[in-house]
């Protein structure tokens, strides 16, 4: 699942980000963060948004290298919610974790994981799992996101979340950490 081992950046045609944003707006109406003390439906409906656009940022990249399937935009209620990888490259399941530029510029480039008693993310427990990891800019006009390669989960360093209140329930991956040019 290697196809590259630098950052590749990536504008996004309006019509995929028209879509993510249907789907933030739709999806946000059939979720509970409750369990992860999330109960803004603006910030939810954010990262619903920001998590679709990175899909379709590394959608693109690999789409160069393999056969992508995904994202996913069905919309699914309560228990029947998926978990599944966001993308098969090839068949192999990808995750895909995305950050906004804004959050980056306050807190550090870096993705979350789920990692609490309640909700975790079971990438987590899988060495073999593969993630890519998005920088999407919304600081400028163009829509860019900057794709980083895909790791294994077993390359990965972790550590506690930069925001006191997210430690014990998330683990933070920081762009600082991971080896790319």
């Amino acid at each position: 699942m290697k196809f590259n081992n630098s950052v590749i950046r990536v504008s996004i045609p309006k019509e995929l980000i028209d879509k993510a944003k249907d789907f933030a707006i739709a999806v946000v109406e059939t979720t509970n963060y409750g369990d992860s003390n999330q109960f803004s439906k603006t910030k939810i409906t954010d990262d619903h948004f920001v998590s679709k656009v990175g899909e379709e940022a590394v959608k693109i990249v690999f789409s160069e290298y393999a056969d992508v399937e995904g994202p996913d935009y069905n919309i699914y209620e309560g228990k029947r919610k998926s978990w599944d990888d966001d993308l098969f490259i090839n068949g192999m399941g990808l995750a895909v974790k995305s950050q906004k530029r804004t959050a980056a510029l306050k807190y550090g480039l870096s993705w979350t994981f789920q990692a609490g008693n309640i909700r975790r993310d079971s990438i987590l427990d899988n060495p073999e799992a593969w993630v890519c990891f998005v920088e999407f800019d919304d600081t400028n006009e163009g829509n860019y996101c900057n794709v980083y390669p895909a790791y294994q989960i077993k390359e990965l360093k972790f550590k506690d979340p930069f925001l006191e209140k997210l430690k014990w329930h998330k683990l933070v991956v920081y762009a600082r950490d991971l080896s790319v040019r």
